[in-house]
């Protein structure tokens, strides 16, 4: 399983349109890419998306080939699979991480979503989200926070989890 990504940060885009990946970010992005070894530049995968997207994906080469191996799996022609490789495939770059941490997100994108001169990066498990700051407070932050007041005051959120499979017990060895 892949390493996940935890917590956020805000960032600073620059004139060239360059953010810093904070460096516990960056370790995923290394660790989970399978060609990278020191000297090398970890390659992600930018998902853009449809045209109602209000932030950017970045994926890991596990991730992004898990999501792959998922999608040769379903029925070629359906909607569900042409929706899906149109996000994934089509609306989707290739990218590395230069070897001053920093990536290059491309105009279009930036303008796509709307960053300016700060970046704000939310984990998401195996990829991390890029937004605008106040994109996302409004977006993000205002649905959170409609769903937490629906669930009620004390509610634990870890409630919503599936029960854990029964481990396994070992299997007893004949020469025991």
């Amino acid at each position: 399983m892949a390493r996940r990504f935890r917590g956020s940060e805000e960032v600073k885009v620059d004139a060239k349109g360059r953010v810093s990946i904070p460096a516990k970010f960056r370790r995923v992005f290394e660790s989970c890419d399978p060609d990278w070894e020191t000297g090398k530049r970890p390659q992600l995968v930018i998902v853009y998306g449809r045209a109602d997207w209000r932030h950017l994906e970045l994926y890991t080469l596990e991730a992004i080939e898990e999501i792959d191996a998922q999608i040769d799996q379903m029925q070629r022609g359906s909607p569900e699979r042409r929706l899906l490789e149109s996000i994934m495939h089509g609306a989707a770059e290739e990218a590395e991480i230069d070897p001053d941490g920093r990536l290059v997100l491309p105009q279009k994108l930036r303008e796509k979503v709307g960053l300016d001169d700060r970046a704000f990066f939310v984990a998401a498990g195996d990829y991390l989200k890029v937004w605008r700051p106040e994109t996302y407070d409004e977006a993000e932050g205002d649905a959170v926070e409609a769903l937490v007041a629906e669930l009620g005051e004390g509610f634990d959120p870890r409630s919503l989890l599936p029960p854990l499979a029964p481990a396994r017990r070992p299997e007893s060895r004949a020469d025991d």
